[in-house]
């Protein structure tokens, strides 16, 4: 597995993705699938300035795209924290993809980012989400009703989180 940062010539993959992933998506993602050209460059304008970044888990021998990965709200200074949000796609899932590109994406984001904290919300019904959260090493610290609006309506989610420490803690 790789990770790397998404571009403008990602688009034909990635919107070929969404399109056969709508169904999956559409109970646990925000808006619509992003499909058309107009879509992904608003979707690519959030990554120009420092406060989101964009990321793609892809197959490392073929650099085919198995999954998305966005470090959103990135707060520095005496916080050095942001939150993930994440969609795999219908094609890809099941195969441990998206628990390899986390724990890589964690790294990075511990590493080069220099981060400190991650935070991940997810809906409790969202049941494959809450496994991978956790076998990434996310501990559950809080759950938040009403949090995101989500296909027509507000949504509870549970707050997630993993720390540098934390993963340290994990190789010793």
């Amino acid at each position: 597995m790789a990770i790397r940062h998404i571009c403008h010539q990602d688009f034909e993959e990635l919107s070929a993705l969404n399109r056969g992933s709508a169904e999956l998506h559409a109970r646990w993602m925000p808006g619509t699938p992003i499909v058309t050209f107009e879509e992904f460059t608003r979707y690519m304008a959030r990554f120009d300035g420092p406060l989101h970044e964009g990321f793609l888990i892809c197959l490392r021998d073929t650099g085919a795209i198995v999954g998305r990965v966005n470090v959103n709200n990135i707060i520095r200074g005496t916080h050095q924290s942001a939150t993930i949000g994440y969609s795999a796609y219908t094609s890809t899932t099941g195969r441990g993809y998206m628990t390899d590109g986390l724990r890589l994406l964690v790294g990075h984001a511990f590493g080069a980012m220099e981060l400190h904290r991650l935070e991940a919300n997810i809906q409790p019904t969202n049941t494959s989400s809450l496994n991978l959260i956790k076998r990434v090493g996310f501990r559950r610290e809080g759950y938040s009703p009403d949090f995101q609006y989500i296909d027509g309506a507000w949504r509870d989610h549970e707050r997630w989180a993993i720390t540098a420490e934390m993963t340290r803690s994990e190789t010793v």
